[in-house]
């Protein structure tokens, strides 16, 4: 049967070599499906743009489908979809002006979180400088007696454990 080459814009499989491949990859279907799946990630501003200039498709909006889909060159956008998309894109130019000025930026932002951040770790730097009270070793909950524990989970003696004289290491 051979290699098979899948194409994730067309969601479709066929026998890989070198024609096939080349054939579809400058076919009409796979490039309309590519610029389809790169138009999810276009400005809200140049579809808003694009879609206002668009007259609207009768067809989808008397049925609510189109033949076409997203290769129809009238608009499937509703009144309140242009609306909504206005809305974002102004919002959108109110953040990048508030963000140019230099204005206080809102709440909830990454910017607010960095300095929370840094104030946080100022304090527990300041806080370090204190000397710290050792804290005792204690055993998990639910663990065995002590003298039940083999060696390698026992706590080791206050002192550390007793280096013999003649070790050597390495």
């Amino acid at each position: 049967m051979g290699k098979r080459y899948f194409c994730d814009y067309c969601d479709r499989s066929f026998q890989d070599n070198l024609h096939n491949r080349k054939k579809h990859l400058n076919g009409v279907q796979h490039l309309r499906a590519k610029r389809a799946w790169y138009d999810l990630f276009r400005d809200a501003a140049a579809i808003l743009q694009e879609e206002q200039t668009k007259k609207p498709c009768r067809k989808f909006l008397l049925t609510g489908q189109c033949d076409f889909g997203s290769s129809c060159r009238f608009s499937h956008m509703t009144e309140q979809d242009l609306e909504k998309l206005s809305a974002q894109v102004k919002g959108e130019q109110r953040s990048r002006e508030l963000r140019q000025e230099g204005a206080d930026v809102p709440p909830g932002t990454i910017e607010d979180w960095l300095e929370r951040r840094a104030k946080r770790l100022s304090m527990a730097q300041s806080n370090s400088a204190l000397p710290e009270k050792p804290v005792p070793f204690q055993y998990p909950p639910g663990w065995p007696p002590v003298q039940d524990l083999p060696p390698s989970l026992q706590a080791p003696p206050p002192g550390g454990w007793p280096v013999p004289p003649n070790l050597q290491w390495g």
